[in-house]
């Protein structure tokens, strides 16, 4: 698939998604091909359970098994995290209330060119000469703007269930942060980076995966790694998560009751000195089943700077603002990592 610098592309045509209440049949635009010299290959296989931990945080060795997970593959599932089932079922529950509004409805709070949050298309979608089958809302900080749009008299319920969803993420974070940057002997100051008490980075990312009448040639978000430190996303009981594993290919992630996923980022890779990979995943769709998934992404101030970690005697990194790192990403998509290598 051919990518190109999103600065030669963005236009509203890579912000408005499809309708999918109206489309009849399956558009070309949305016409992945099966192979492709890059990582949007769509042959899929079972990921085998031995490979992706899920560990209790519950257990006195979860430290240790972090570790080796985002040491080994960058991504891992959690059980007994102390988000109350209750709240993570609201989310969903009122995250297809959003999706369930028409097209015209959504499109009242359509993201704007240079807009970070609302209605739209994946962000990376102008780095992709196809479309994704995909919807997303994106939410930094309070909502209350946006859904008071969508529900002049009905938008309490939202907010309240997405500001407590992101406070439970805030502390889940702090306590996966916690356990895998210890391990590293990191210094107060760089903890207090990864983990700052104001100013962090958090975004929460509803997504929808409409249900697709040709799932084998559509891609709902394609291959990507995150930009921040670190992502945790609830796939809501359907699967569609996969992950690149060198030498194997894609596999897909099995989506466990009442898990998180957990997966490492662009920024996080770069401050373990590559101990750490920061796994290239995607979402795929099926033919039955309207999937929603939602994610959380955290990172340290803009303002800041990232770099190894002080302890990493031979860096493999310069070390740049993270608002640098974020715009060359934003411009150069895969290359943005090795534009940053020593």
């Amino acid at each position: 698939m051919t990518t190109f610098s999103k600065n030669d592309l963005l236009t509203d045509d890579h912000i408005t998604p499809i309708d999918f209440e109206s489309i009849d049949g399956f558009p070309e635009s949305h016409s992945w091909p099966q192979f492709d010299e890059s990582l949007n290959k769509i042959q899929t296989h079972d990921l085998k359970d031995s490979l992706i931990p899920v560990i209790d945080l519950a257990s006195p060795n979860a430290k240790t098994l972090i570790s080796q997970a985002c040491g080994t593959w960058g991504v891992f599932q959690v059980v007994n995290h102390g988000v109350p089932f209750e709240l993570v079922k609201k989310v969903e529950s009122e995250s297809r209330r959003l999706f369930a509004l028409t097209t015209q409805e959504k499109c009242k709070v359509l993201r704007s060119v240079d807009g970070a949050t609302g209605y739209g298309s994946p962000k990376l979608s102008p780095f992709f000469d196809k479309r994704m089958w995909h919807e997303g809302f994106t939410i930094m900080g309070s909502c209350v703007d946006d859904a008071k749009v969508l529900w002049p008299h009905e938008y309490q319920r939202f907010c309240d269930t997405m500001d407590a969803y992101q406070n439970q993420m805030k502390q889940l974070i702090h306590n996966l942060l916690l356990m895998i940057l210890e391990p590293l002997d990191v210094t107060q100051e760089e903890m207090n980076w990864a983990i700052p008490a104001h100013d962090s980075q958090s975004v929460l990312q509803l997504n929808s995966y409409p249900s697709c009448p040709n799932p084998s040639q559509a891609v709902g978000l394609a291959s990507h790694t995150d930009s921040l430190l670190l992502t945790i996303l609830n796939q809501c009981g359907i699967d569609g998560l996969e992950i690149f594993v060198e030498g194997l290919g894609w596999r897909r992630v099995q989506s466990v009751e009442g898990a998180f996923v957990v997966n490492v980022g662009d920024l996080l890779h770069i401050f373990s000195n590559a101990r750490f990979p920061a796994v290239t995943h995607r979402a795929m769709v099926n033919q039955s089943e309207h999937r929603i998934s939602v994610a959380y992404f955290h990172g340290p101030p803009a303002e800041s700077r990232v770099a190894p970690s002080s302890k990493f005697q031979k860096p493999g990194f310069k070390s740049l603002p993270v608002k640098e790192y974020l715009s060359l990403k934003y411009k150069h998509f895969f290359e943005a990592l090795s534009l940053v290598r020593t």
